[in-house]
């Protein structure tokens, strides 16, 4: 299990891409449509092969499957990390090895992009959604065809009444991930052409 991405939500996708903006001092790129569960995303290509999505539902379209996945169906309020996501080569092993309700495999694509991804039935992941979605990738990963803005990702750091449980739970040896016991969030922190810059 790899850290591969971090999702932003917002209520609408202009909205959670110009907090990214806005906190990192640099653009996005056009994404495209989630067509099974009707969402849009903005990208942004980071070093060591790694990404972040701006992601929101698409009011125009209509869900081929629902719940949303990222529990976007009851997302509220300002922008903000509502996911991170880790990639595995075999997604139904890892599944079968985690704790009950990381979901099951559904197939997705967009454009020429083709994974599986994780999926609860009732779209919310394991403790308050800070336990990571699990993708398997059956095509190119995505950060080699995104424009590099020098960005970089030093820190993830993952807030949870039971932090120390979740990290215990987490085949993932990432020194640049980080928990902590307290309310459940999430907060980034970048380098940046512009310095430090923190995501949260």
């Amino acid at each position: 299990m790899e850290l591969d991405h971090l999702a932003v939500a917002g209520e609408s996708l202009e909205a959670a891409k110009a907090h990214v903006e806005e906190a990192l001092g640099v653009p996005l790129q056009m994404g495209g449509q989630h067509a099974m569960f009707g969402t849009h995303n903005y990208l942004l290509g980071l070093a060591d092969g790694l990404y972040l999505e701006a992601i929101a539902i698409n009011p125009d379209a209509t869900p081929q499957r629902s719940p949303c996945w990222f529990d976007l169906d009851r997302f509220s309020g300002a922008p903000r990390i509502s996911n991170w996501i880790c990639r595995c080569t075999d997604l139904a092993q890892e599944l079968a090895e985690l704790p009950n309700g990381v979901g099951a495999p559904v197939a997705l694509t967009r454009g020429s992009l083709r994974w599986d991804m994780a999926v609860p039935d009732d779209g919310i992941l394991p403790y308050d959604n800070m336990f990571p979605a699990l993708i398997e990738w059956h095509s190119p990963h995505p950060a080699s065809n995104l424009t590099q803005q020098g960005c970089q990702l030093k820190r993830l750091t993952i807030s949870h009444p039971k932090a120390d449980q979740l990290q215990t739970q987490l085949p993932l040896g990432d020194d640049r991930v980080a928990y902590e016991r307290g309310e459940a969030g999430f907060e980034a922190t970048f380098d940046t052409p512009h310095g430090e810059r923190i995501l949260e």
